[in-house]
């Protein structure tokens, strides 16, 4: 299986643009920009896009591995902010928090816990990335 996006890039670093577009039409040429990543721009970043990739993957992740345990979520609902730092002159992805609520009828925290750390390490974007990934779980009973 195979997925597609693309980027189209003109102009300088700092004064120039582009868009990102997805095979699917989900984006189609939004627009990024060094303002967007790096200050209070209006568009979407890179960093921002694999924090949206990431959330969703663990919230499969950990839905596929709760129904394997006999679980059904109400509800998942994950957030991931990507941590983008400058090191030796270059900017280097160094981590991805996942913040996760969930909602799951007979479940209790140990187990829950033990699931969402499964999925953490286990949902594919997490095997993708190198950085350090750190997750708050809460249950909702």
């Amino acid at each position: 299986m195979i997925k597609n996006a693309s980027a189209v890039w003109k102009g300088g670093f700092k004064d120039g643009g582009g868009t990102i577009s997805t095979e699917t039409g989900v984006l189609n040429k939004a627009p990024y920009g060094f303002k967007d990543r790096f200050e209070d721009g209006k568009g979407t970043n890179p960093e921002e896009l694999i924090g949206a990739a990431h959330a969703g993957c663990f919230s499969m992740a950990l839905s596929l591995m709760l129904g394997e345990a006999g679980l059904t979520a109400e509800s998942i609902e994950t957030r991931a902010a990507v941590s983008l730092e400058q090191i030796d002159g270059g900017f280097t992805i160094t981590a991805s928090h996942l913040d996760v609520v969930a909602r799951i009828p007979g479940a209790d925290q140990a187990k829950f816990l033990e699931i969402a750390d499964k999925a953490k390490t286990g949902c594919p974007v997490s095997k993708l990335l190198k950085a350090k990934i750190t997750m708050d779980a809460k249950l909702i009973s």
